[in-house]
């Protein structure tokens, strides 16, 4: 056994390989999922410590510590002693009680975390995770006049795609940049990276799909529409058309990771209006404060 600890993405496709074996028994941190959410801290690597535990080339465990106190994780169910070891170097890097959450088809890692004597948040915001089959033929919605959906084709896409993903989120996260990057790491593809444009020409939704060819799943992350073309069914229409890219590429099952809180619930209506049905959902776990 040993451990490794990165400041850099060369972690990345490690903590995939455990990603992609685990996904069938929990549903969770799908190999999609991790691209983005490591797309996002690239330009913080300091601020994000990661350490990967492996056998061999096998990937066993892994911590991804965003600083001050959040930490991600995933344990092989096969090695359940190695979430204690995770834990105990988080606790030893964090600057304060940890914060870690985890889904409920992951009860080693629930195990683990009561035996540290962490507490679950009660009414705090979740994550519930909702899938449905690909059903080929499908229709894709109808869109309003003059709306099209397709691919990113030029530099020009990619910053109205950033500038969409802003105004949608309210958030100044997604630069162009920062998805030019993305765009450029694995399993990315541009076929699944899809945008709605309006008559004018401007990026106004998007759906951003990733695929995990070893289990034939699909995920979206992340999907948006500017405010200003809202309830026009772009969302809808754009997330069908990446489900169609899904089946063309060989998947049977798509995902998404939506709020089931009432904070925000508007997303999490959409996708069951199109199908997907809850199979699981996340709890959050605090630690204690330092003695």
């Amino acid at each position: 056994m040993r451990r490794r600890e990165y400041t850099d993405p060369t972690a990345l496709r490690a903590m995939q390989d455990l990603a992609a074996r685990s996904f069938p028994a929990t549903g969770y941190r799908h190999i999609g999922d991790l691209t983005w959410n490591w797309c996002l801290s690239l330009d913080r690597a300091a601020q994000c410590p990661t350490a990967v535990w492996t056998q061999g080339e096998r990937t066993l465990a892994w911590g991804w510590l965003e600083s001050p106190d959040s930490l991600m994780l995933q344990v092989d169910p096969d090695h359940p002693e190695l979430a204690d070891e995770v834990l105990a170097w988080a606790e030893r890097t964090a600057r304060g009680p940890l914060s870690v959450e985890v889904a409920e088809t992951e009860p080693h890692l629930v195990t683990a975390l009561e035996r540290r004597r962490y507490t679950p948040v009660v009414d705090g915001p979740f994550m519930v995770c909702l899938d449905r089959p690909l059903i080929g033929g499908q229709d894709t919605p109808r869109l309003p006049d003059g709306y099209t959906i397709r691919a990113q084709r030029d530099h020009a896409d990619v910053a109205g795609r950033a500038s969409a993903h802003r105004a949608a989120f309210g958030s100044t996260r997604i630069t162009t940049e920062r998805h030019a990057r993305m765009r450029e790491t694995w399993p990315y593809r541009p076929e699944l990276d899809l945008v709605a444009v309006s008559p004018g020409g401007d990026v106004v939704a998007y759906c951003q799909g990733w695929y995990d060819e070893v289990n034939g799943v699909g995920a979206f992350e992340p999907v948006g529409t500017h405010p200003g073309h809202r309830r026009l069914g772009l969302a809808r229409a754009v997330c069908t058309a990446v489900m169609h890219a899904f089946s063309d590429a060989g998947g049977h099952r798509a995902i998404v990771y939506s709020r089931g809180d009432d904070g925000y619930p508007v997303p999490k209506r959409l996708y069951e209006s199109m199908g997907f049905t809850a199979y699981t959902r996340t709890h959050t776990y605090v630690g204690r404060p330092a003695a």
